[in-house]
């Protein structure tokens, strides 16, 4: 089952369905190297996620370095409380762990895979932004 249930979704597959392709060959091959839907929603929740700018400031900020809720609230110009609900979001989306210090929680990256994900969609932002063709 999806993560995202929308009846529109299976009304516009049930329609989708019924078409016969234009290349059948392609349409075989495309449908045999497609993920999973289980991945695609997963996916999809991430770049949700990823996709709210305070979200991402603060995600930004701990590719630098772990950080307590405090000094996040600080830097991203938000309350503690935002940045508090903000970390639940992307603890559930395992985006960040904790570290505790005595009484005060650390946040930091989950694993190295968002670096490279930041690097990417800035690369595209750069070339939308600028118009620029695509690398070779």
């Amino acid at each position: 089952m999806s993560m995202y249930s929308d009846n529109s979704e299976h009304i516009h597959r049930e329609i989708v369905t019924d078409l016969a392709p234009i290349d059948a060959e392609a349409v075989a091959a495309l449908r045999t190297a497609a993920p999973l839907d289980e991945l695609i929603a997963l996916v999809a929740g991430t770049f949700h996620v990823l996709g709210d700018p305070t979200r991402l400031k603060i995600l930004y900020l701990l590719l630098n370095r772990p950080c307590c809720v405090r000094d996040l609230a600080i830097l991203v110009g938000v309350s503690e409380s935002a940045i508090s609900h903000q970390m639940r979001l992307l603890k559930d989306r395992q985006l960040v762990k904790t570290r505790r210090e005595g009484t005060t929680i650390y946040y930091s990256l989950a694993d190295h895979h968002l670096a490279p994900l930041f690097r990417e969609a800035e690369s595209h932002a750069d070339h939308v932004y600028h118009n620029l063709p695509d690398h070779p």
